[in-house]
């Protein structure tokens, strides 16, 4: 029995240990959460390029909520959150009240929020520059979470091309004399 109580106390004692390991790497982790969002941002540059978007800069909406005469930002983006309670107003014109605001990844590997604002008639944005750590106070883990998929998707996508092309080829040469 005295072998059984020992066996016992030394695994809570190493599950103890094991909940204060995790419990310091989950901390160090947590202080360390920007900077890991910052080289991720590095790493997905070439996703962007290839999988972003030309966002709206400024529009005119007509009636129906149609959109016409719009243009675009020039680099290509990627929206990895958007902010449940947007700003008051934006910070290039106090005048101008945002309507919708989204954390963005450029293809500089660049944060970015979004502002969208509409007078009724025209929609216009301000692409406000942030930083790593300013992305997580505003938008918290979602922007990794989305950056993550982001590049898993792609990924993903990549490797059934590749797939496919080497099926293809395959085909073709086998049929080649």
């Amino acid at each position: 029995m005295d072998e059984i109580e020992a066996g016992l106390k030394r695994l809570e004692q190493k599950i103890e240990e094991q909940q204060e390991k995790g419990d310091t790497l989950s901390q160090e982790i947590r202080d360390h959460e920007s900077e890991l969002l910052a080289r991720m941002a590095k790493s997905a540059v070439p996703v962007v390029k290839i999988v972003g978007l030309n966002m709206l800069r400024k529009g005119k909406q007509d009636t129906k909520g149609e959109i016409y005469d719009p243009a675009y930002f020039p680099q290509k983006m990627i929206i990895l959150g958007k902010a449940a309670k947007p700003a008051a107003f934006r910070p290039d014109n106090a005048q101008m009240p945002v309507t919708d605001q989204f954390c963005v990844l450029s293809e500089e590997g660049k944060f970015f929020e979004l502002m969208y604002s509409f007078d009724g008639f025209l929609t216009d944005s301000y692409l406000n520059p942030i930083d790593a750590k300013k992305a997580f106070e505003q938008y918290g883990y979602e922007v990794m979470y989305m950056l993550y998929c982001a590049m898993r998707d792609y990924l993903n996508g990549e490797e059934a091309l590749v797939e496919a092309l080497e099926k293809v080829i395959g085909y073709i040469f086998a049929r080649t004399p």
